[in-house]
């Protein structure tokens, strides 16, 4: 298997972890408030990955078409989480994780429309089932 699809296999096992453990978190806690920890920790912990893997830059020396990028991203980041820990809030982690992972179908169809990218029939037939499923699962 190579690197990058063990990354993202070790990515979605840690963002289906982050569901469960949210949901057993938020419990009398606003959600805003638990995103605002959640970043928190996240901050700090990246903090000491950089520091550890000596990856520290000076922000004047970005390429300011990458920082603007990294910035809308930190934005749509930051929407994500607030509306995610809103629906585990309000739901049950079982029914809003599947729903949150049609994120996939948009990051598909944006590549395309954004960044010229193309799917195989396989991939599409691929991206078909993950919207079917994740609409069998939602549909009571």
């Amino acid at each position: 298997m190579t690197e990058w699809k063990v990354f993202a296999l070790a990515s979605a096992f840690f963002a289906g972890l982050t569901a469960v453990l949210a949901k057993t978190g938020l419990q009398n806690i606003p959600s805003g408030f638990a995103t605002f920890i959640r970043t928190i920790v996240i901050l700090i912990f990246l903090f000491l990955i950089v520091t550890a893997k000596n990856e520290w830059q000076s922000f004047s020396s970005l390429n300011k078409h990458s920082l603007l990028f990294l910035i809308l991203s930190g934005i749509a980041t930051g929407l994500s989480w607030l509306c995610y820990f809103k629906a585990l809030q309000a739901g049950p982690a079982s029914l809003v994780a599947p729903i949150d992972k049609l994120s996939i179908v948009f990051a598909v169809f944006l590549s395309i429309i954004f960044l010229g990218e193309s799917l195989c029939l396989a991939q599409w037939i691929g991206i078909a089932l993950i919207t079917s499923g994740a609409i069998i699962i939602i549909c009571k």
